[in-house]
């Protein structure tokens, strides 16, 4: 199946825990599948939830056909993230107490990372597959902070996935001043408060999968759930793969009416970025990563005067100003400052 599915009803009490999901840096995030058998009979599915070594998976992508599967032993420790596509073998009736076998995991083509700080030996996926990642930020109450939204746009463009800003409580401050901060990436910067309309919104996220993240409090889950009105996102009780009280503690991905998926997230505390190096984020952008393979070994594309012959400082227009944009994310590589 493709990265982008398309969903009708609602599984909406679901746990996963993003700590349970550790790899070191630099390692690929691809599973290993050398020496594992076949399985061709394996049905192809999506994960959307994980708790305590079970996952929720959706066959062929149908939010009608959810599973419950365990981690075949031949894959050993290979990270199961929200998001995998996956092939699923066993019982696939979907009953309750049913059990199936995930037994095969596919490359991955978008992975969200993250780290507790930047001293982390730890990598964690956040979510695989995703093709966009809409940023939330409250422009007021409480006041927006350029730290998180710069550090996410950074995983975003490593990742490989389209980053959106999302605003909320636009009501309470003029959105174009925090906007513009960010206008020279050509990043789509849509108003998602309470009373704004979410058609342009629902347009962008249909038949795509695209995980939201934010701090606490700037009105995420209260997107969600106008998003996918039956996904009780703070007091649903947990079924079919976890037994506890479902908060937004857990990651989940929720099929949206119109098709497609949002990966709701935890609230943010911190965004680390010690897996990341500066040319992953150059070489999201086609002008700048032509323009930076004329720069000397070892350049960190800040321009003088760390890197006083930064291939960069050549460019000119649109691409300069996109430089000198991107240059303000590389900065925060260097800083994770309390949000």
């Amino acid at each position: 199946m493709g990265g982008d599915v398309d969903g009708s009803t609602l599984l909406s009490r679901r746990q996963y825990d993003e700590s349970d999901v550790r790899v070191r840096p630099g390692k690929s995030s691809r599973p290993r599948t050398k020496d594992r058998p076949a399985h061709l009979d394996a049905v192809e599915g999506m994960v959307f939830s994980v708790d305590r070594g079970r996952w929720g998976v959706v066959l062929g992508g149908d939010p009608q056909r959810p599973v419950v599967a365990m981690r075949a032993r031949e894959l050993g420790r290979t990270p199961i993230v929200v998001g995998d596509r996956v092939g699923v073998v066993g019982d696939l009736s979907g009953r309750p107490d049913s059990l199936s076998r995930i037994v095969r995991v596919e490359e991955r083509t978008t992975v969200l990372r993250r780290t507790a700080d930047d001293t982390d030996p730890f990598e964690r996926i956040v979510v695989a597959n995703a093709s966009q990642l809409l940023i939330v930020v409250a422009l007021a109450d409480p006041p927006p902070r350029t730290g998180l939204v710069e550090r996410a746009l950074v995983a975003a463009y490593a990742g490989g996935l389209a980053p959106m800003l999302g605003l909320t409580k636009s009501d309470l401050a003029d959105p174009e001043e925090f906007a513009s901060q960010f206008a020279d990436l050509d990043i789509p910067v849509l108003a998602v408060g309470q009373d704004n309309d979410l058609s342009d919104l629902t347009e962008r996220l249909t038949g795509r999968v695209t995980a939201l993240i934010g701090h606490s409090g700037v009105g995420k889950s209260t997107l969600v759930n106008r998003l996918v009105p039956d996904a009780d996102r703070a007091t649903g009780v947990v079924s079919g793969v976890g037994k506890g009280r479902h908060t937004s503690t857990q990651s989940v991905a929720l099929p949206l009416p119109s098709g497609g998926w949002v990966v709701d997230t935890p609230g943010i505390r911190s965004f680390g970025l010690a897996h990341i190096q500066p040319d992953d984020v150059v070489a999201a952008f086609t002008d700048l990563a032509a323009a930076v393979a004329d720069c000397p070994r070892g350049c960190t594309h800040l321009g003088p005067p760390a890197d006083p012959e930064c291939a960069l400082d050549r460019l000119e227009g649109k691409s300069l100003r996109r430089a000198q944009a991107v240059r303000e994310l590389l900065a925060s590589l260097a800083s994770n400052d309390s949000w």
